[in-house]
């Protein structure tokens, strides 16, 4: 009888704790929901980022080449008239920061690093739009100027 109540004492004990951390955890990072985009609901959309000329320099600071990187913004689809209206300001940003970041690859250094200039996009996004509007952005071309 004592090993009955012991093994039922257990199961409502880890009952009780697994209980408890579902619920503190569903109070503390809110109930899931599918699809859930954060505290702004309005669907995302992209925003075409037009075709951005930037030059492939080497870690060492010499230029190696020039690329036509054609990108797209995406940001939530209210915001797509006033990002589209400042897209010359990201075009200043991102100007500000290609020459210092090294994004020539390979080893003859004609090839553009994409990854190295999406990254150069996204920090520049904050300076043009302000913060956490551009949520991701899409190279979906690099040709060689």
């Amino acid at each position: 009888m004592k090993k009955l109540l012991f093994y039922l004492a257990t199961l409502l004990a880890g009952l009780g704790a697994g209980g408890g951390a579902a619920y503190a955890t569903v109070s503390i990072m809110g109930p899931a929901t599918p699809g859930h985009a954060g505290a702004d609901d309005t669907p995302p959309s992209f925003v075409d980022g037009g075709t951005v000329l930037a030059p492939l320099v080497f870690a060492d600071g010499r230029l190696s080449n020039y690329v036509k990187f054609q990108i797209q913004i995406q940001v939530p689809q209210d915001k797509t008239e006033f990002v589209t209206s400042r897209l010359p300001l990201l075009l200043h940003a991102i100007n500000m920061r290609t020459f210092r970041t090294p994004m020539a690859a390979g080893p003859d250094g004609q090839l553009p690093d994409v990854e190295a200039f999406r990254k150069v996009v996204m920090a520049a996004a904050p300076e043009a739009f302000g913060a956490g509007v551009v949520s991701k952005v899409a190279i979906t071309a690099a040709t060689p100027a």
